[in-house]
């Protein structure tokens, strides 16, 4: 993990990169795209458990 001193050496790059006011916007874009995918991610988990379920269901009335 970086430590605080590359953290704030890459803000400040960012900064400058994309200026004051574009950055608020690229980090709720940043973070909408990190729940969006959390959101994906815990569906697909919870399909997975479903369908395991169904799975052990049918075998156990075997």
């Amino acid at each position: 993990m970086p430590g605080p001193m590359s953290l704030i050496i890459i803000a400040i790059i960012a900064l400058l990169v994309f200026g004051p006011k574009k950055l608020p916007e690229i980090g709720k874009a940043f973070g909408s795209s990190l729940r969006e995918f959390k959101n994906a991610t815990k569906g697909l988990a919870d399909d997975d458990d479903s369908t395991k379920k169904v799975e052990e269901k049918k075998d156990e009335a075997k």
